[in-house]
């Protein structure tokens, strides 16, 4: 795969990290891929790529401040910083980069950042794919946070994180502080499920140790004004679906574009 030189931007002040790869066909709305909580443009590898390739979108990736080489965050992460992205980053970086009707390629945290901005229905959105999405806190993926931050305290995944980040050991703890703050237990996206107005591919692995089906149940519910709400369990997967079953996922994600394009 052709490798895409890494570029910056600014948006609500803050300097971000991101590839941009230009579309390879006329008439299809462009993608943006919001990564998961420990994620950055570089942990998603070739897989935007081979996106664009397979869908001929223009494909922008990008890393939040405090992830990959954006600027550091300027403090902790709120209980509503999924919502902060959504809503102010997200908006910034379609205007400064001239994102119109995009799809929205979201993973984990990302994926709820994605029905967020898609949900609140000021920006044109072409449709949301949501691999692993949280809808809300639950004991069965906080006890996994819990797992996460006793495995980072006793082996090298702060090493293998510094790979991916400017500052693993900031990325780690604003992901895992704020979800184990006791208030975090109240932290939902359910509101904006009702305002998502188009189409969603929700995709779950059945081994994920962070997302279980009632998450994806309350997009079935709630997205009820969704013009199609498309739900896609993987077997053999576990929280990364476009890792750990690359070739399906792309082939659905293919079709999904298809599907949403005018």
């Amino acid at each position: 795969m052709q490798r895409h030189p890494v570029r910056f931007v600014e948006a609500c002040g803050q300097r971000l990290e991101y590839i941009d790869i230009p579309a390879q066909a006329a008439r299809r709305p462009p993608l943006i891929f919001m990564h998961e909580g420990l994620g950055s443009v570089s942990m998603w590898r070739d897989f935007p790529a081979r996106v664009a390739a397979a869908t001929g979108c223009r494909t922008v990736v990008y890393s939040r401040h405090g992830h990959g080489r954006s600027s550091p965050p300027a403090g902790p992460h709120t209980v509503q910083f999924m919502h902060e992205e959504a809503l102010q980053v997200l908006p910034a970086l379609r205007e400064a980069l001239a994102l119109a009707r995009a799809v929205l390629v979201g993973h984990s945290t990302g994926a709820s950042m994605s029905l967020i901005h898609a949900g609140a229905g000021q920006w044109e959105v072409a449709g949301v794919v949501a691999m692993a999405p949280l809808c809300f806190a639950e004991e069965f993926n906080l006890q996994s946070i819990r797992k996460a931050k006793d495995l980072f305290r006793s082996t090298d995944l702060a090493q293998k994180l510094s790979r991916y980040h400017d500052d693993a050991q900031a990325v780690f703890w604003s992901w895992n502080d704020i979800w184990l703050d006791p208030a975090f237990k109240q932290w939902s996206i359910e509101d904006y499920l009702p305002g998502i107005r188009c189409p969603v591919l929700a995709i779950l692995g059945e081994n994920d140790e962070y997302c279980t089906q009632l998450q994806i149940d309350a997009i079935l519910k709630r997205a009820a004004n969704s013009p199609n709400v498309e739900f896609v369990k993987l077997t053999d997967c576990g929280h990364s679906p476009h890792r750990d079953q690359p070739k399906t996922v792309l082939a659905r994600l293919s079709q999904f574009v298809d599907q949403v394009t005018e």
